[in-house]
C-alpha cells in the first residue's frame, strides 16, 4: 500500500516535467508545397527559425549532381540532402552556418545562396562552396506526407 501512496504523490511531480501541448505543437509543422512554382523559394518558420523550401529546376538538380563531392569542404551528395522521389524539393534551415545570417537566394557564383554578412556562397543544394561558413546549410528533419505536403520536425 505504501508504494501506491508514494507513486500517487510522486507521479504529478514527475509528469509536470513533460512538455506541455504548446511546446509539442511547435515540434513539427506542416507546409503545403503546391503554391511554390518551379524555380522559386519560400521561407517558412519552424521552431522560431527561418527555413527555405526551394522548388528546384531540372537544371539546378543537374548542376548539384554534377559536383565532385570530393572537392567540397563538407562533402554531401545532392542525394544526401533531398528525399528520394522528391529531388526537386530542397528544405534547409535559412541560417548561414558561419554566424547565423540569412543568405540571399539565387545569388553568388554557384546560383544558390549568398550570405551578405561575410560572403559565404552555397550551391543549388545548399552546400558550402566558398567563404567562411564551415558546413553546408542544415537540412532539418522532414518527411513528405503527400506529394505536396511536408512535415518539418
Amino acid at each position: 500500500m505504501g508504494a501506491v501512496g508514494v507513486a500517487a504523490v510522486v507521479w504529478p511531480l514527475i509528469d509536470q516535467l513533460n512538455p506541455d501541448a504548446s511546446v509539442l505543437a511547435l515540434a513539427s509543422a506542416q507546409f503545403d508545397l503546391s503554391p511554390i512554382a518551379e524555380g522559386s523559394s519560400v521561407t517558412v518558420m519552424w521552431r522560431g527559425m527561418p527555413v527555405f523550401i526551394r522548388h528546384r529546376t531540372q537544371a539546378e538538380i543537374e548542376a548539384a549532381r554534377a559536383v565532385d563531392v570530393a572537392t567540397l569542404r563538407d562533402p554531401e551528395s545532392d542525394a544526401d540532402r533531398v528525399k528520394e522521389g522528391h529531388e526537386q524539393w530542397l528544405v534547409m534551415v535559412a541560417n548561414c552556418t558561419h554566424l547565423g545570417c540569412v543568405p540571399v537566394g539565387e545569388s553568388g557564383d554557384y546560383d544558390g545562396w549568398f550570405c551578405p554578412c561575410h560572403g559565404s556562397q552555397f550551391d543549388t543544394a545548399g552546400r558550402i562552396r566558398r567563404g567562411p561558413a564551415p558546413t553546408n546549410l542544415v537540412v532539418p528533419p522532414y518527411e513528405f506526407l503527400t506529394d505536396t505536403l511536408i512535415e518539418i520536425g
